[in-house]
C-alpha cells in the first residue's frame, strides 16, 4: 500500500509540474501578444496624428500651389486608402503609398517660395516630420515585440503550448520598397 501511495504522489506530483509549465509558457505567451498589440497601437496613434495633419498641411499649400490638383488629389487618395487599412500589412502597403505621395508633394513645394516661407506651413511641416520621426520609433519597436513574440511561439517547447491555444504568427509593419524607404524630404 506504501509504494503504490507514493507512486501516486509521484504522479500528481508530475502532472501538478506539467500543469504549472504550462500555465507558465500559456502565460507568457499572452503576455507576448499583449505586448504585440500594446506596440501596434503606439504605431496607430502616430498614424492618426498623421492622418489628422494632412488635411491642415495640403489646405495651407492650395491657396499657393492652384495648378498642382493632381498633387492633392493623391495625397487625398493615399491618405483615405491608409485610414481604411484593415490589418498591419494593409496598413504598411498603404503607409508607404502615403509616404511617397508625401513626398511628392514635398519636392512640388519647392517650387512655391511663398509657401515655403508661410509660418503656418512650416509649422505643419515641422510637426509632420516629427510625426514620421516617431512613427518610425514606434515601428522598431512594433517589430522588436513581434520578433520577440513570433520566436517565441515558433521554438520549442512553446511551440507545442501555441499550436494548442491557436497563436498566430504575426505580420512586421515593413516598408514595400526602396522609393518608399526614403523619408519624405522637408526642406526649408
Amino acid at each position: 500500500m506504501g509504494a503504490a501511495l507514493i507512486g501516486l504522489l509521484v504522479i500528481i506530483g508530475i502532472i501538478v509540474l506539467v500543469a504549472v509549465f504550462v500555465i507558465g509558457i500559456y502565460n507568457a505567451l499572452i503576455r507576448l501578444r499583449n505586448q504585440v498589440d500594446n506596440a501596434w497601437s503606439q504605431i496607430d496613434v502616430q498614424l492618426k496624428r498623421r492622418h489628422d495633419l494632412i488635411p491642415n498641411l495640403v489646405e495651407t499649400a492650395k491657396g499657393y500651389m492652384q495648378h498642382e490638383r493632381g498633387t492633392f488629389e493623391a495625397i487625398t487618395e493615399a491618405r483615405s486608402k491608409a485610414m481604411g487599412a484593415k490589418n498591419v500589412a494593409e496598413a504598411s502597403q498603404a503607409e508607404g503609398a502615403l509616404t511617397e505621395a508625401l513626398s511628392k508633394f514635398m519636392l512640388v513645394v519647392e517650387n512655391y517660395p511663398d509657401l515655403k516661407a508661410n509660418a503656418n506651413f512650416l509649422s505643419l511641416q515641422e510637426t509632420l516630420t516629427s510625426t514620421e520621426n516617431k512613427i518610425a520609433f514606434a515601428r522598431q519597436g512594433y517589430n522588436d515585440q513581434v520578433l520577440f513574440y513570433n520566436n517565441k511561439i515558433q521554438m520549442f517547447p512553446s511551440n507545442i503550448i501555441a499550436g494548442m491555444f491557436n497563436f498566430g504568427k504575426r505580420d512586421f509593419f515593413e516598408i514595400e520598397n526602396e522609393a518608399e524607404r526614403e523619408v519624405p524630404k522637408v526642406s526649408f
